[in-house]
């Protein structure tokens, strides 16, 4: 959309994070102008000091030919809704919802990788409490469903795009109005999509590269962290750790309560069925192969 000289985005991709937004704005990345040399502007929730001729740089090279878009975690971010409303009010966004107990696992994993955290799953559960606030999906979907109209919202599933990623593509097409894309070969989600696999191996290492690193995000020095990355440099400082491990199924069967009132919530919310999420994932898994046989 346009607003005056400036080009701001269509529709936004608003997460939570963990859930596939890296996937999402790679298979956009043809087909819509994205913000230049990154995927994350975080400028709704952590860079809205800079101001909105800051934002506007990123889709600078926009001349009305092409929707403008970003994919970008805001969802759990009250002030972030509310300023999206306020330069954005016509615009359309996207929700994937996932399993509370592996979307929180996720985020332990992202917080280790830059050293936000050293202690295990369960010690930072304790003492972290926004990872519970990340798992309130009914609660903020309910508020960004009340600032822009339910029927400006989709609402799509990890599960689906893991199981069908060409299915779950189509919805986001066919809602924010683009032609169909294919999806090729190269653009199947695995695993190890933006995955983190092991802690960093060197604490203070880590920690002095999130700094460098957020420092260049916030001078949008993004050629020099695309090199850095090609050239393995962050993967050198934030990874070569001990593996991360599965979640002990005592601990999952835990979880699955703790987060039991949030799951009932949300399929009240979305009138949706998640009682896969009711159970741990070797029952899942169970099940599944039984269907199959």
């Amino acid at each position: 959309m346009r607003d005056g000289a400036r080009y701001l985005p269509d529709f936004i991709g608003i997460g939570p994070g963990r859930t596939g937004t890296t996937w999402l704005h790679r298979v956009l990345e043809n087909s819509v102008v994205l913000p230049e040399g990154t995927k994350e502007t975080q400028f709704f929730n952590e860079r809205y000091k800079f101001g909105l001729d800051w934002y506007a740089w990123h889709f600078r090279r926009a001349d009305g030919s092409k929707k403008i878009a970003e994919v970008c975690p805001y969802f759990n971010h009250r002030f972030a809704r509310e300023r999206i409303k306020q330069h954005l009010p016509n615009c359309r966004l996207i929700c994937t919802i996932r399993n509370p107990v592996d979307h929180a696992y996720s985020v332990y994993k992202l917080m280790r990788h830059y050293v936000w955290t050293r202690t295990s799953f369960e010690d930072t559960l304790a003492n972290r409490p926004h990872l519970d606030d990340s798992n309130r999906t009914a609660l903020h979907l309910s508020g960004w469903f009340d600032l822009f109209g339910r029927e400006n919202v989709l609402v799509t599933s990890y599960d689906e795009l893991r199981g069908s990623p060409q299915t779950y593509l189509d919805r986001v097409t066919n809602f924010v109005g683009l032609p169909r894309i294919v999806l090729g070969n190269d653009v199947s989600l695995s695993d190890d999509v933006n995955a983190f696999e092991r802690a960093p191996r060197n604490r203070h290492l880590a920690q002095n590269a999130r700094h460098v690193l957020y420092w260049m995000r916030d001078h949008r020095a993004y050629r020099t962290i695309n090199a850095a990355e090609w050239l393995g440099i962050w993967s050198f400082c934030f990874g070569r750790g001990e593996p991360f491990p599965p979640i002990p199924p005592e601990l999952e069967l835990k979880l699955i309560q703790r987060w039991m009132p949030e799951i009932v919530a949300l399929e009240n919310l979305l009138d949706i069925d998640l009682s896969a999420w009711k159970v741990p994932r070797v029952a899942r898994t169970s099940r599944r192969s039984a269907s199959a046989a």
